[in-house]
């Protein structure tokens, strides 16, 4: 079988668990797109990590534009996009985002797989202990577009749509839950075309690249991982609403770390 196709079905299979992760727990597939496709790129097309690494990044932020569409939409009707933070911080992540991709085509692959798992450490701690406090203060617009900035940049850097790092960010300045969540999911479409723009750009001419490759966009797992993880989300959610998602949380924070320490080992 064509190993093109092989990881297109093998990502039909991960975009349905994303999906059902996404809708469980809230958190952003690119959490486990990234290394799943690391792997899958590694073991069906012999692609190494210097190329492996943005190849995966780039498709993981694709992913997100569709997904995040459909959550956006959700959330206008509920009327949680507060306007005055999705304008401010939307433009410091555009920033960010197109600044993170281009740093991420620049450095090494490996610098960049142990980047990318540290962050994903630090936001499992945070998964799990991170605090409910909140600031005395409230925040102006500099400092909505430095938290978009900010997240944009590391957004990019990671192939994740945001929400685990503005949502936190806008609860320490005691913004409501709800809309700090909608303009969150608002975020993510801004990081994930700003970010898959330049990852297009940057790769556009590399001869490395696998082919069905649009810059270091790799569309047959785009594809796939969007076919299944639209669908699926709704089921995470209802999910959700019977399980203790709270120790789930922990049991997939876990998870999250001994995958990072596996990525900072490197694959051999």
């Amino acid at each position: 079988m064509d190993p093109n196709l092989e990881i297109f079905l093998l990502c039909v299979m991960l975009g349905s668990i994303v999906g059902v992760f996404a809708g469980l727990l809230g958190i952003g597939g690119g959490l486990l797109i990234v290394p799943a496709m690391v792997f899958l790129l590694h073991f069906f097309l012999q692609i190494d990590i210097e190329i492996g690494m943005p190849i995966a990044i780039a498709t993981s932020l694709s992913t997100v534009i569709m997904t995040g569409l459909s959550s956006a939409r959700s959330h206008y009707k509920l009327g949680n996009l507060d306007k005055r933070i999705i304008t401010y911080c939307g433009f410091g992540i555009a920033i960010g985002a197109t600044l993170g991709a281009q740093f991420a085509s620049f450095i090494s692959g490996v610098l960049l797989q142990r980047i990318f798992a540290v962050l994903v450490i630090l936001i499992a701690l945070q998964m799990v202990f991170g605090s409910r406090k909140t600031s005395q203060h409230t925040i102006g617009k500099p400092g909505l577009s430095g938290i978009g900035c900010t997240s944009g940049f590391i957004c990019a850097l990671m192939g994740i749509g945001g929400g685990a790092l503005i949502v936190p960010a806008l609860l320490w300045f005691q913004v409501n839950i709800r809309k700090a969540i909608g303009c969150a999911a608002f975020s993510g479409i801004i990081v994930a075309v700003f970010g898959t723009l330049n990852f297009v750009i940057m790769g556009w001419k590399n001869p490395d690249l696998p082919e069905w490759s649009l810059g270091y966009v790799y569309l047959p797992a785009t594809f796939g991982i969007i076919a299944t993880s639209m669908l699926t989300a709704p089921i995470g959610v209802k999910l959700g609403q019977k399980l203790d998602t709270a120790k789930l949380k922990k049991v997939f924070a876990a998870f999250l770390v001994l995958v990072s320490i596996r990525m900072i080992i490197g694959i051999e």
